[in-house]
């Protein structure tokens, strides 16, 4: 069972958000990773965010580009926390992707992290965080990476 699920709403966001697949795998973190757009797939997205409380999914990453719309739609319909990592997908380089995600009405919270990768990664981190509350394996891991960033200075 997976305890991260990372959405996209389209194929091309993937080059992204491969950047947390990368970080949970070094975390030991387990994932799923599914392509669905809140715009073209409305009910396969509300379907799929209903039931993963069942799936064992406790922490959402959700990548999206330009009206972001994504991360808003899996937090309307859950209470497990949401991490929205905005892509730079149009001509506003992902601006207009960062405040969709950081401009939700209070109530519904995301998440924002930065545009890109490096909000990809953090996305991660962040949800590895959130998961090492109840499980010593995750904390562990997120404990040894922060303790090698020290090492390194």
């Amino acid at each position: 069972m997976a305890n991260v699920a990372i959405l996209m709403g389209s194929e091309s966001d993937r080059s992204v958000m491969k950047a947390s697949e990368d970080v949970l795998d070094q975390m030991g973190v387990d994932y799923e990773t599914h392509v669905i757009s809140a715009h073209r797939n409305p009910e396969q997205l509300m379907q799929y965010v209903q039931n993963a409380r069942d799936k064992e999914i406790k922490v959402f990453i959700a990548g999206a580009g330009g009206a972001a719309a994504l991360p808003g739609a899996i937090a309307s319909w859950t209470s497990l926390p949401v991490i929205g990592v905005p892509i730079a997908s149009s001509e506003l380089k992902g601006v207009d992707a960062l405040y969709a995600i950081v401009q939700m009405p209070p109530g519904i919270p995301v998440a924002g992290v930065a545009i890109g990768s490096w909000g990809a990664k953090n996305a991660a981190y962040l949800a590895t965080q959130i998961i090492g509350l109840n499980d010593d394996k995750a904390r562990q891991a997120y404990d040894s990476y922060r303790q090698s960033l020290k090492n390194k200075s």
